[in-house]
């Protein structure tokens, strides 16, 4: 029963880093120069998102191997919780600082929610990781 609770988690986010591969996270109205382009703001649109979403997916799949190590686990369960953090941050910043966007009507789509997926499942592989940490710690004094 240890591992298979957070394994899964980890594999829901690294699944959320990857969703935002295949959805955008916001689209316009009218074609503008810059990160609407195409009428979409996607992670396409900018190297650095590409780069947190990849770090994220590599992160979180690499987590899972570390069942062995469960304080390596836990280490890198808080840099992939960062990296859900930083993805939304950074996509806000670029789109704050877009020139372009005067009369231009934008609406939400649903990679702008995936990052809540991605915080909510690396928090929760976290705990499940030290729960079973302490788990294992108390079982080794009972010997």
């Amino acid at each position: 029963m240890i591992q298979r609770i957070q394994s899964l988690l980890f594999l829901l986010a690294a699944g959320c880093f990857g969703g935002e591969f295949a959805t955008s996270m916001a689209s316009s109205d009218k074609m503008v120069n810059g990160i609407f382009g195409d009428q979409l703001y996607t992670l396409a649109d900018h190297p650095a998102l590409q780069v947190i979403a990849g770090l994220g997916i590599l992160f979180s799949l690499v987590a899972i191997f570390l069942y062995k190590n469960r304080d390596n686990q836990i280490k890198l369960g808080y840099v992939v919780t960062t990296l859900a953090v930083l993805l939304p941050i950074v996509a806000l910043l670029l789109f704050m600082n877009e020139p372009n966007l005067d009369n231009v009507e934008v609406s939400d789509n649903a990679g702008l929610y995936l990052p809540i997926g991605m915080i909510i499942f690396s928090v929760l592989a976290v705990r499940f990781v030290k729960k079973d940490n302490k788990l294992v710690e108390s079982m080794d004094r009972l010997r």
